[in-house]
């Protein structure tokens, strides 16, 4: 006599109710600042001819997935923080969970083809025009969308054709893999095997390449000798290199892990900090560590 889950109900920031309000007032003040700084991010390298190049093209995608991330997820958590409202539909959920793993995904592999156009411009400078041309940077950057969408799509399938029949309390703001496979009532070992596999597999793939274009950067700069190359490498790969760190260290934290080590107070944290840190940080950094982005988004400013 157990029914199916119809709807399911966030309860990942209910339990401080006295501090929901403050709670509220600073995510949203996240959520705009980080929606201001990636659309000036997105307006000035398409606005800008000094940014029509490959590295600005893949900054625009991740400002754009640096977009589409917060916007999944934070929109409902302000609701249920000052409405209350913190029901969601199975469909809704299954929606959620499907776009957000698509752009978590793509950005990990577009993270490594950054990393791949930075191993180019550093190791075969005289050459760079010529390998990373606008057909590549367009497949590359369409390769990255659809593996990221392809993933998804099989994460989602495999957590959403699961059984949930009893509570439908989600240790979360969001729908996510760990909480969802802590509520089914059916069995996930097999899954979750699959989904590690997968996102082992996929992730590990985008890290080697990523540690590789690095490897070979470094034995560049070692085998050379002309004086000041270390900050020029350093200003061309330092602000990929801390973006990179930042969500793989995060998004590994929360993914690439069996259920039994799940912990809804942990997850939460490091949730926020890819989900809403990152994506605020991401137009900082290279704002900060580029002459070029920063003369661009004066430009910017002081027409709007």
């Amino acid at each position: 006599n157990v029914s199916a889950v119809s709807e399911f109900v966030f309860v990942g920031l209910s339990d401080a109710p006295e501090i929901c309000l403050l709670l509220f007032v600073l995510f949203l003040l996240i959520y705009l600042a980080t929606m201001a700084g990636n659309i000036i991010l997105l307006i000035a390298i398409s606005t800008d001819s000094h940014l029509h190049s490959p590295m600005y093209f893949f900054l625009g995608n991740l400002s754009l997935l640096d977009l589409l991330c917060p916007t999944i997820t934070v929109p409902k958590m302000l609701g249920a923080l000052l409405l209350e409202h913190k029901e969601i539909s199975f469909s809704g959920c299954l929606f959620q969970h499907f776009s957000l793993i698509a752009v978590v995904g793509t950005e990990i592999f577009l993270l490594a083809v950054m990393a791949y156009d930075r191993y180019v411009a550093v190791c075969h400078p005289l050459r760079y025009p010529s390998i990373v041309s606008a057909k590549l940077c367009a497949q590359l950057a369409l390769g990255t969308w659809a593996t990221g969408l392809l993933n998804s799509l099989l994460h989602t399938s495999l957590v959403f054709t699961l059984s949930f029949c009893g509570a439908n309390k989600i240790q979360q703001y969001y729908c996510d893999i760990p909480p969802m496979l802590a509520l089914s009532c059916s069995s996930t070992h097999s899954r979750e095997l699959v989904i590690l596999v997968v996102a082992g597999v996929l992730g590990s793939s985008a890290c080697v390449v990523t540690v590789v274009s690095y490897i070979c950067i470094l034995l560049e700069i070692l085998g050379r000798k002309s004086p000041g190359i270390w900050h020029k490498a350093f200003s061309t790969c330092g602000s990929h290199l801390a973006v990179v760190c930042l969500f793989y260290g995060t998004t590994i934290c929360t993914y690439v892990r069996p259920s039994f080590t799940y912990s809804p107070h942990w997850d939460r944290v490091v949730s926020m900090l890819y989900g809403m840190l990152t994506p605020l940080l991401n137009p900082i950094i290279y704002s900060l560590r580029n002459k070029e982005v920063k003369c661009a988004l004066k430009r910017v400013i002081s027409q709007v």
